[in-house]
């Protein structure tokens, strides 16, 4: 089994109203020297495939479900096993 972690998040040049009221909030309790805050969202998937078959999983998963290609855009990671 393989544990793998998909990042989904805005492409830079989508306007993110929560980003910005996030960054907003920071800097408000007075961290000016937080510059940028990226939001987003993951899923952590347990897939029974070897590596070969685990890439083509996420890659399937992750474009015709979780990712919408006209705002953002993703990553993944194999995790440690415990």
């Amino acid at each position: 089994m393989t544990k793998v972690r998909i990042f989904v998040t805005y492409k830079q040049s989508v306007f993110d109203p929560q980003r910005e009221t996030i960054t907003e909030a920071v800097h408000s309790l007075g961290h000016d020297e937080v510059k940028e805050i990226k939001v987003g969202k993951f899923f952590d998937v347990t897939i029974d495939s070897k590596e070969k078959e685990v890439e083509e999983s996420v890659k399937e998963i992750s474009e015709q479900l979780l990712v919408n290609f006209n705002l953002e855009t993703y990553r993944y990671e194999i995790m440690e096993e415990d």
